[in-house]
């Protein structure tokens, strides 16, 4: 007797290699999210992305129910998984003081100029983000759209 286990669904290769400089840099606002419970009341989520002598540190931050409510901020080390194309990173979260670093494995499966797309390759999880607060609708419908037609669950996420 054989025994088969089925896969979960993989995410698609990222479609573009990733200028790390430029995108794992600064300030994004995320616009876009999967529906999860522990940030069901998380509003104006951001990524800030800061260059140490050690590398990235990657803080993800967002507010409790408004804008003006309590921040809460998770960050971690940020490390490229294929260094080149840098598509792939893991980020080593720090809980509890850094104690125990919980470890996520993100691909950015598209860009541009001013846009990304990141999401777990299990296909759990995603983000859509933009250099601006509240960027273009046209943008956000197409980057929308382009995640969902990949096969990712996502709402906004109350910029």
């Amino acid at each position: 007797t054989t025994c088969a286990f089925a896969a979960g669904p993989k995410a698609p290769e990222p479609a573009k290699p990733v200028e790390a400089a430029s995108v794992f840099a600064g300030r994004w606002y995320e616009f876009a999210r999967t529906p999860k419970s522990f940030n069901a009341g998380c509003v104006a989520g951001v990524t800030d992305y800061t260059a140490t002598k050690d590398g990235i540190t990657e803080r993800d931050a967002c507010h409790d129910k408004t804008p003006d409510g309590k921040e809460q901020a998770l960050s971690g080390a940020l490390k490229i998984l294929n260094p080149g194309t840098n598509t792939k990173v893991d980020v080593a979260y720090r809980i509890l003081g850094g104690l125990f670093p919980v470890h996520r494995e993100y691909w950015v499966l598209d860009h541009g100029d001013d846009w990304f797309m990141i999401a777990n390759p299990e296909m759990t999880e995603v983000n859509l983000y933009s250099r601006q607060p509240r960027p273009l609708q046209a943008l956000m419908d197409r980057m929308t759209k382009q995640i969902k037609d990949l096969g990712y669950k996502i709402g906004r996420a109350h910029v």
